[in-house]
């Protein structure tokens, strides 16, 4: 079940990815993007982590604002991974890399910040993947999550708009995710409509 999931979303992305940037969506999320950068605090020489980055907006806006931050972009579709290394105008500070959100190739306490937006929503796993995101920030680093949320309470509404589906969480289920992972929510702020940031701490 879910390498066939995981292969599923590849191959939407995968065909996605050549129109990923010029598309609605992604333009909605380009200025999403903008505004989320107004609630981002990062140390100096931060070295951070987008999950999920796509063709690498999000990590070129952070590093026009961070000149100093060095980050790692990882995606799971390798056509989505290809156009943020053709237009990667910050190497060698920004590298991109494949991989599963669910198994994530870092070592423990590695970063200083990781950024999820327009990606949550996709995971069959969210525990997991939190477990991960919780396990590679360093003491005091940062978790900013961003996707459409849901303000009802009880279980994750499922909706089919993509191969098996997304999955939308109100404020309070984000919270209980991050709390059971060690994850404590720091705040929480509305971006645009529904579109909602969570600032998660690790403590």
């Amino acid at each position: 079940m879910t390498n066939n999931y995981l292969s599923n979303k590849k191959l939407f992305f995968d065909i996605w990815a050549l129109s990923y940037d010029w598309l609605f969506p992604s333009v909605f999320y380009q200025a999403i993007h903008k505004r989320l950068l107004n609630y981002v605090n990062l140390p100096p020489h931060s070295n951070i982590l987008d999950l999920g980055c796509g063709t690498g907006r999000l990590l070129d806006r952070l590093a026009n604002q961070f000149p100093d931050m060095y980050a790692t972009g990882l995606d799971l579709s390798p056509q989505m991974l290809r156009l943020a290394r053709q237009n990667n105008r910050h190497h060698p500070r920004l590298i991109y890399i494949e991989g599963k959100a669910e198994s994530l190739p870092f070592a423990d306490s590695q970063f200083d910040a990781v950024f999820n937006t327009f990606s949550f929503l996709h995971y069959l796993q969210p525990e997991q993947v939190l477990a991960e995101v919780a396990r590679i920030l360093k003491k005091g680093g940062y978790f900013y999550l961003v996707d459409a949320t849901v303000k009802i309470q009880g279980k994750s509404q499922l909706i089919p708009l993509t191969p098996g589906g997304v999955r939308f969480y109100s404020q309070k289920q984000r919270e209980q995710l991050g709390y059971n992972v060690g994850l404590e929510c720091v705040s929480h702020h509305y971006l645009f409509g529904p579109v909602l940031l969570t600032i998660f701490a690790k403590k």
